[in-house]
């Protein structure tokens, strides 16, 4: 199937404005872009593309004093099959996992495994190692955390989530991340596309989601405490330790965020 993807972020900078941003299709779908989701700035504006220490593919901006505009729309080649399920996938431990995986284990800015360690055991001690380990915290996060845009808040660590009990995807995500490190899985948080595709449409604003992978098994897996299903036409943009790693913009000075849309959805193919 393909799928068409894109945004439209307008911001208001009072002077020149620095950014850095996450904007693109991650490196391992490159292949599957059938129409590249090349970042354009409006005024036209220099801009400077790197790789991140994740890997993930990152641009530097100078914004203007005044308004611009960032947009960008593509279309992605998608098997149309759902997440991969993958039962006898076996948990790893500690002196097998690859040096390269130990990062994420480790407690990080939205991910407080000191404090969770505990309730982390308590709850989920008694659970089946390896994947279905990670389904029980998948099926406590998505029961525990009541979804909704009016309880979003960007500082909300997965702490404050275990307390307050609401969110929106990034809290379940991080929440679910930081229970797999306290059980010795590694767990890394990802950002993307995820349209409605095989669900009914959900009548809120497109918006990009946050998920995680875990690694079990020799590979890394997706999981999804928000929607709890596997689902179809996930489009990975970035990875990292939690959502510090992978904002869309990071602005080094004051702006306001003063248009934001966001498109994924299926399309005929020619």
């Amino acid at each position: 199937m393909h799928i068409r993807i894109g945004y439209e972020l307008v911001y208001d900078c009072p002077q020149p404005t620095p950014m850095a941003l996450m904007l693109n299709v991650h490196h391992s779908r490159a292949g599957d872009l059938v129409v590249p989701d090349r970042l354009v700035t409006d005024p036209p504006l220099p801009i400077h593309s790197y790789h991140d220490g994740f890997g993930n593919w990152c641009s530097r901006i100078v914004a203007p004093e005044g308004r611009t505009r960032l947009s960008a729309s593509g279309i992605v080649n998608d098997s149309g099959e759902p997440d991969p399920v993958v039962p006898d996938a076996l948990q790893h431990t500690i002196p097998d996992l690859p040096d390269d995986v130990l990062v994420f284990l480790l407690g990080s800015r939205y991910c407080e495994t000191e404090r969770l360690a505990d309730i982390a055991w308590s709850l989920f001690g008694q659970t089946p190692l390896g994947w279905g380990r990670v389904q029980a915290i998948c099926d406590f996060v998505h029961g525990h955390i009541q979804f909704g845009y009016e309880h979003a808040r960007n500082s909300r660590t997965a702490w404050e989530g275990w307390c307050d009990q609401t969110g929106v995807c990034r809290d379940f995500a991080h929440l679910a991340v930081a229970f797999c490190r306290c059980m010795n899985i590694p767990a890394r948080y990802c950002t993307g596309y995820l349209g409605d595709i095989g669900v009914p449409a959900d009548p809120a604003p497109m918006d990009f989601l946050a998920w995680f992978e875990v690694y079990l098994g020799g590979a890394w897996h997706t999981f999804d405490a928000r929607h709890n299903v596997p689902r179809v036409g996930r489009v990975l943009m970035a990875r990292g330790r939690d959502a510090a790693d992978v904002a869309i913009s990071t602005t080094f000075g004051p702006n306001t965020l003063a248009g934001f849309k966001v498109v994924a959805e299926e399309i005929a193919e020619a």
